[in-house]
């Protein structure tokens, strides 16, 4: 953290037709479409350079005036960290790639890339006096928002289809959230969430239909700057479910050149990497639409790509084909093969979603869309263990009684 106490933030921005919103009130969607966060960038770059990170601790919050909450004492925190940028060579040889990284995002509390989103948006509750929550979730997000939730001293109430990996419903529920399976997809837990906001009295926490958890996500795109010296690599691969990282962080990257942090005008391709169980973002990709149609019957081990339909759906695919990328389904019949292969290769902890992107790189560079040499960064949004399910493995069992045949091992 910082000794500054002051926020930059402006004012609140539609991401359809840029109606502009107050940011000192609850705000929630306008016309059911998501908010842009924006802030005073003239002023920032005059009172603030990118040398004087060099002096705080590390972590999401050294990057406090590009944040939306007001004052340090409204900061909901778990000791967020710098996540580390994996140079993946073994891997990187196998798929062709010589100049692979890996971002671990299972470094942060809670085991994802959801504490970075779920510490903004909690903190806004808190400085907005907000003390009950609730939200639809398929894996990570419950287990962070209940965390940081109750960190906050406020109630949460969370909504998971009742095949949401075990490791996240107990996890839920540890932290004291009050947690309830649904017979359905992640869209019919958002429905009961919308359906309760009135006689419950909850503030609707779903992925972007409030405006603050994608400023959390784009801490991943200033950090990432920050690791590779304000020099951004050619190729991102992002896992897409609801797309807040993604779209997080490209606003990073516009805010960055904005302020003239960056060494280079040179973005990065961004790939939304999703299932061929789950491919909506793909599927309008490849049609030429800017909004995607909803998947009817969603099926993947990758719980946090479950998403038949995302309310930033126009977001992504703005993003993706702005950077010159493109949104890739991978085989899910594949995704624990390629899991196995980063765990086995580079011992990182890969999740399901991020095992995606590796097929989604094999892919592309066969292809030719991703050249071998180009400098690439995949994202691993979880940690492995968080999937106990998809790890299983029947493993053989000696009777400790009997003479051991060593070769047989």
């Amino acid at each position: 953290m910082t000794d500054n106490q002051d926020s930059y933030i402006t004012h609140l921005e539609s991401a359809l037709d840029g109606t502009e919103l107050p940011a000192g009130v609850v705000q929630t969607m306008h016309n059911d479409r998501p908010l842009w966060v924006r802030y005073d960038l003239a002023a920032l770059r005059k009172n603030v350079t990118r040398d004087a990170l060099a002096d705080r601790t590390a972590g999401m919050w050294r990057y406090r005036e590009l944040l939306p909450v007001e004052s340090d004492e409204h900061i909901v925190s778990l000791g967020e960290t710098m996540t580390p940028v994996l140079k993946c060579d073994r891997l990187g040889q196998q798929l062709g790639a010589s100049n692979l990284y890996i971002k671990d995002e299972s470094r942060l509390p809670t085991g994802s890339f959801k504490a970075r989103g779920m510490a903004i948006a909690v903190s806004m509750a808190k400085q907005f006096g907000i003390q009950r929550v609730a939200a639809p979730t398929a894996g990570n997000a419950g287990g962070a928002l209940a965390a940081y939730a109750a960190r906050a001293g406020i109630e949460c109430y969370l909504f998971m289809p009742a095949d949401t990996p075990i490791v996240n419903q107990y996890e839920a529920a540890l932290h004291g959230a009050k947690v309830f399976l649904i017979d359905g997809l992640i869209n019919d837990c958002g429905r009961i969430v919308r359906e309760g906001k009135e006689p419950m009295g909850w503030f609707d926490m779903s992925t972007l239909k409030e405006p603050y958890r994608i400023e959390g996500k784009k801490t991943m795109g200033l950090e990432l700057a920050e690791q590779m010296h304000w020099r951004l690599p050619d190729v991102i691969l992002y896992p897409t479910g609801g797309g807040t990282g993604l779209i997080g962080m490209c606003k990073a990257f516009d805010e960055l050149a904005t302020l003239g942090w960056l060494e280079t005008d040179n973005r990065p391709r961004m790939y939304a990497c999703q299932s061929s169980g789950c491919p909506p973002i793909v599927n309008a990709f490849e049609a030429g639409e800017r909004f995607a149609e909803p998947v009817t019957d969603a099926r993947t081990i990758a719980a946090g790509l479950r998403v038949p339909g995302a309310v930033g759906d126009f977001m992504i695919l703005d993003a993706v084909r702005a950077s010159g990328g493109k949104a890739m389904a991978a085989d899910e019949s594949r995704l624990k093969e390629w899991m196995s292969d980063a765990c086995e290769l580079e011992g990182i902890s890969l999740c399901p979603e991020s095992a995606a992107c590796i097929g989604v790189l094999q892919r592309a560079l066969a292809e030719g869309e991703i050249k071998p040499n180009e400098t690439i960064v995949i994202f691993n949004t979880g940690a492995a263990q968080k999937y106990v399910e998809v790890m299983k493995v029947d493993l053989p069992m000696i009777d400790h009684t009997k003479p051991i045949d060593w070769t047989a091992l």
